[in-house]
């Protein structure tokens, strides 16, 4: 076996990798760069390397750099994880060619999946179903344009070279079809320097059914079990599960096959993915293949009770298939939630910010969290801004989605935006437990997708004020007490002494009178609001605050930061801040300010000065974590003013560019 791999990745994937390998006693190298110096994996590999700066070109793409540590550490192999270069035909055949092992499939076999037109074109050649489209070379606007019309819309531009959603638009007539196919170019060609495009059919109710398939170098493939990967949003995937419900035994099998039947294709070596639409009559068609390991193979590995990368490891090495395909046992139902940075309230744009607070879930045999990242820790523009997975594993699916529900409830991040509170809402849908699957799910059901326990505006505000007395408390206990002029207490000259409490909750502001007794661990309170008053027991254990009141008990944990906090109940989290007297709020811009949504950079400006735009209009085009996002003209208008250009970076926020409507300047 080896002696010492490097990982030539980040985060969640670099931190899997080194923790299968060094159970198997393998030393680990790692790389990083500026922006990771501190990071997780740096932290659990023996020996780490510096690349260069943060963005991805100066550092985790940079394959000359990457190859000459990995020789000048001893290293006889490269795990690349997935994104970066895991699929990058260049980077697999020079690890080749100076004697280092490239744990995934040879570099023909990547050139082969790698673009997704040649991919369908080797499938169908192979016997494999595939969806109804064009997979052509020639790239001509006008030839894309005409193949458009022919395949007939709702349709799907994807990049032949992409992955994760990017450089993919869903086009629903002609009239879009321009500008969704530079979009979509742009967006490719930065992400995989490739924009070539393939068209294919869009299935209305489709399912994304994938296949795990792994191949070794003595000629055996196998297929473990099957996944569905339907839940997505923007074409990402949000909620991952195997086996896939409701599929027939036959289909099953036939799709196996299918997948094994891809690999042969191509002589495939290692761990692959074949992915496929399943249509509503039991259909299915052959989608792409991704040559390395996937995001949501832990599900996998919970139903069959394999370690993928350690499969990835010994086949690699040369040994044979740890199992072949009659040994291949399933047992219960798995589910994964990625944990993202970003907002699912506009659009599930990517957040930034440190993670200042961050509580998990216990790991045990049924809850599992893979992440590359600590409390503390910066979610920056650079990178993919997911966090980590949640993986969960029961008897059988009803039971794995209890398992999701509670486990989410206990997952709590607060200084950066996320999707927790969707996740959990999603996984607690009554849609979602009757496995009513489509790739449109969270279109479809958008109007369901709400939390079935909310936190009531008033209990949010007893409970709030909870954690901030005991802050207050906290504070004066460096006071002297011997004084009862200091004492927050009900000591006072023929008077009860009231404390007043002003709370700010989604902007509106709301007054609490307080009357405190303090005894011991447990405190008291007599807290009135709107003319009513609640008796009040309070109680910590770190963050956790047991409450009663009037007579009912509940618990809530908070993150209190100065004067803001946040709340985390039934799986979703309640943001509350105090008042005080220096408290200013910002003059808010216009409503029809436009603004960036996130930090990120400017891809470009596609007006000028003093141009005429109309409402819908494509303006300014801006980056952030490999996705790009339109700022279209709300209204009809005039260009006032361009703040930036096509480079620049810009901040959350940040004003693009004026427009005057019906000659007010916004």
């Amino acid at each position: 076996m080896f002696r010492k791999i490097l990982i030539a990745n980040r985060g969640e994937i670099a931190c899997r990798v080194i923790q299968t390998a060094q159970k198997m006693g393998i030393r680990c190298v790692a790389v990083y760069s500026e922006a990771d110096r501190h990071s997780r994996h740096v932290a659990l590999a023996d020996e780490a390397f510096l690349l260069g700066p943060a963005p991805s070109s100066e550092s985790y793409l940079r394959q000359d750099k990457i190859l000459d540590i990995a020789l000048k550490s001893g290293a006889q192999a490269i795990h690349p994880g997935y994104g970066f270069l895991s699929e990058n035909t260049h980077f697999a055949e020079d690890c080749a060619k100076n004697g280092v092992v490239f744990i995934g499939p040879p570099a023909s076999a990547i050139a082969a999946m790698g673009s997704k037109s040649a991919a369908k074109a080797i499938m169908g050649k192979a016997g494999v179903p595939l969806v109804p489209g064009y997979h052509g070379d020639n790239q001509s606007p006008d030839v894309l344009r005409e193949e458009a019309l022919k395949c007939g819309f709702p349709l799907l531009l994807k990049a032949v070279a992409g992955g994760g959603g990017k450089g993919m638009r869903v086009v629903e007539k002609i009239e879009e079809f321009e500008e969704a196919l530079s979009a979509a170019k742009r967006e490719s060609q930065n992400a995989f320097g490739n924009s070539d495009m393939l068209i294919e059919r869009y299935l209305t109710q489709p399912r994304h059914v994938e296949i795990q398939v792994f191949c070794d170098t003595h000629g055996n493939g196998v297929y473990l079990s099957e996944r569905d990967c339907s839940i997505q949003r923007r074409h990402q995937k949000v909620l991952e599960e195997a086996p896939a419900p409701n599929l027939a035994p036959e289909t099953r099998k036939a799709m196996g096959e299918s997948a094994v039947k891809a690999t042969q294709a191509i002589d495939y070596v290692g761990a692959g993915t074949v992915e496929f639409l399943y249509d509503v009559d039991g259909s299915f068609f052959f989608m792409e293949m991704n040559t390395r390991l996937q995001v949501e193979h832990p599900v996998t590995e919970m139903i069959t009770g394999q370690d993928l990368v350690e499969w990835q490891l010994r086949i690699a090495y040369g040994e044979p298939l740890p199992l072949q395909q009659n040994q291949i046992t399933l047992h219960g139902h798995a589910l994964e939630a990625r944990v993202y940075a970003e907002d699912p309230n506009n659009d599930f744009l990517p957040a930034t910010g440190t993670l200042q607070y961050l509580k998990t879930p216990l790991d045990n045999r049924h809850v599992r969290v893979d992440t590359g990242v600590v409390e503390g820790d910066e979610v920056s523009i650079h990178y993919d801004p997911m966090i980590a997975k949640l993986i969960v594993w029961d008897e059988n699916r009803e039971r794995a989605i209890e398992r999701m529900v509670q486990a989410l409830e206990h997952y709590r991040i607060d200084g950066v935006t996320t999707n927790l509170g969707f996740l959990h809402t999603l996984s607690d849908s009554n849609a979602f437990r009757a496995a009513d699957l489509t790739t449109n799910f969270i279109d479809i059901h958008q109007a369901d997708l709400t939390p079935k326990y909310v936190l009531e505006t008033e209990q949010q505000l007893i409970l709030s004020a909870c954690f901030f007395l005991k802050t207050q408390s906290e504070n004066a206990s460096v006071v002297d007490h011997s004084s009862p002029f200091v004492s927050n207490h009900n000591w006072r000259l023929n008077s009860v002494f009231t404390q007043s409490l002003r709370l700010v909750i989604a902007g509106e502001t709301h007054d609490l009178a307080i009357v405190s007794n303090d005894s011991g661990v447990t405190s008291s309170y007599q807290i009135t609001y709107k003319e009513q008053t609640f008796t009040v027991e309070a109680n910590f254990q770190e963050d956790r605050l047991n409450a009663v009141i009037n007579g009912y008990r509940t618990h809530v944990f908070g993150s209190l930061r100065d004067h803001n906090l946040m709340l985390f109940s039934g799986g979703q989290r309640y943001s509350s801040t105090r008042f005080v007297e220096t408290f200013e709020q910002q003059e808010g811009r216009s409503e029809s300010s436009l603004t960036a949504p996130m930090n990120g950079s400017v891809v470009a400006v596609l007006v000028e000065k003093n141009q005429i735009v109309k409402q819908g209009q494509t303006l300014v085009i801006v980056e952030a974590m490999k996705m790009e996002h339109a700022i279209k003209a709300p209204k009809n208008g005039t260009v006032e003013e361009i703040f930036f250009h096509a480079g620049e970076l810009v901040n959350d926020g940040a004003e693009l560019l004026s427009l005057n409507f019906d000659g007010e300047e916004s």
